[in-house]
């Protein structure tokens, strides 16, 4: 495990409204098309898994997951550039499966960008399978880019 997940001030709790900028601003430094500030107020308010990571005040990364029908959706895993290489979107990707099995999903699903090697390392070497193509699925600067759909058995 590495030296920053046993730091004492480095912490996993549920996202709140207060935190939004703060995560928005995480969003905004980790990708080159983030979530809108109405989409995370959205999942907010309709009650999905919403998580940060926090140290000293600061967010430093957050994940965002659907559950309903004996299925959950990982929809957001974002950890501040600053932060990456770190495990903390391994430890986010854990919580939220956790959760997803206490809230009686069989299976997790998630997209991926096919370009986004270290997603996808991460994604198989934690038991994710490849089941699907969303062709033009992400924005791209050169137009759209497909993602991978994934799943993993939760059972």
């Amino acid at each position: 495990m590495s030296a920053v997940l046993k730091d004492p001030l480095l912490q996993l709790r549920p996202m709140t409204e207060a935190d939004l900028n703060a995560v928005l601003a995480v969003e905004r430094t980790a990708y080159e098309y983030p979530w809108s500030p109405g989409i995370l107020r959205d999942c907010l308010g309709v009650g999905y898994c919403c998580w940060v990571w926090h140290r000293d005040r600061r967010i430093v990364g957050h994940g965002v997951m659907a559950v309903a029908a004996g299925e959950c959706h990982l929809l957001n895993i974002c950890t501040h550039p600053d932060w990456q290489g770190q495990g903390l979107g391994r430890r986010m990707l854990t919580r939220l499966l956790n959760l997803g099995h206490r809230h009686h999903a069989d299976v997790a699903f998630l997209e991926v960008r096919v370009s986004n090697t270290v997603a996808l390392h991460l994604y198989r070497t934690e038991g994710f399978n490849e089941v699907g193509l969303r062709r033009g699925y992400y924005p791209h600067r050169k137009g759209h880019e497909d993602a991978l759909v994934l799943a993993k058995d939760l059972c």
